[in-house]
């Protein structure tokens, strides 16, 4: 237990530190509704520091220890406390996955929206695979809207696998996904020609791009979950010329890209010869981010 007024005191000093250090001062309150249960609205009003006690997960030397860390080190705050809010989940997450982004979220809606446009109503029934699932973000996302489909999650990382099930087990998904580890399409080799869609957050930053990144991702994200090659498009072309044997007629591709890669992504897929009605969807932040196709 703590103070609320010890607790502010805390607040006050670690957003001085942020500032410093030139990290986002919010990153400060979101710590703080993990361990000790703040609202939001208590924090933006600090009427949080009129109570007599507040209760924390850690003592006040232990997230003073953990901030510290996080300035010098440059940790990313997800990984410090081992979870991320991504959609509607608290995921678990850790340095063998990716943190997923919140423009990720939208390859979800874009899944729900060419389900709803295609002429093939079996679509949101049938399977459907995330490649490359990481922490299992997409395919939770998929488990959630498609409810009458079957999800399969792929990964390559063992470890990535174990934190993926780990996130499906916590949020009762666990009966709705079915988990492979290998290499893209590689572990479900039995099953060309069965799926409904496939949805991916590949690697795609060019190499030599890498090491010019934020130091919280090229120090302690997983750069197998970065490194798109030379180009930043060797992953992309992969599923591009791969997926059409797995995907149904009528079945949807949909991936995210970097900006900038849109219109080599779209030849790519007009040069393979298996999709039609190529598309290109912007993020919030309106960048051209996310490829969508439908197998011929």
């Amino acid at each position: 237990m703590v103070s609320g007024l010890e607790l502010w005191q805390w607040r006050l000093a670690a957003r001085n530190r942020a500032v410093e250090a030139g990290i986002a001062v919010e990153e400060v309150d979101w710590l703080l509704q993990e361990v000790a249960g703040l609202e939001p609205l208590a924090l933006r009003l600090e009427s949080f520091k009129r109570r007599s006690q507040i209760p924390l997960q850690l003592s006040l030397k232990e997230l003073s220890q953990l901030w510290e860390q996080r300035l010098q080190e440059r940790l990313p705050v997800q990984y410090l406390i081992g979870i991320t809010h991504w959609r509607h989940f608290s995921l678990t997450v850790a340095p063998a996955v990716l943190i997923p982004r919140p423009e990720t979220e939208c390859l979800i809606d874009l899944a729900v929206e060419a389900v709803n446009n295609s002429p093939t109503p079996e679509l949101n029934s049938g399977h459907w695979v995330d490649l490359g699932t990481g922490s299992g973000a997409i395919a939770l996302g998929l488990a959630e809207v498609l409810t009458n489909a079957s999800i399969y999650a792929v990964d390559c990382s063992p470890l990535a696998l174990a934190i993926a099930q780990q996130n499906a087990q916590q949020l009762g998904y666990s009966q709705r996904i079915q988990f492979f580890q290998g290499s893209w399409w590689e572990p479900l080799k039995a099953c060309k020609g069965l799926f409904s869609g496939m949805v991916a957050n590949p690697p795609y930053i060019p190499r030599n791009l890498i090491q010019q990144l934020q130091p919280e991702v090229v120090n302690h994200e997983p750069h197998l979950a970065l490194d798109g090659g030379n180009d930043g498009l060797d992953c992309i072309r992969q599923l591009i010329s791969t997926s059409a044997d797995y995907l149904q007629p009528g079945g949807i591709w949909l991936i995210e890209m970097m900006a900038g890669q849109a219109p080599a992504v779209v030849e790519l897929l007009y040069q393979q010869g298996s999709y039609s009605q190529i598309q290109i969807f912007p993020d919030l932040a309106g960048i051209d981010r996310f490829a969508l196709a439908y197998r011929v």
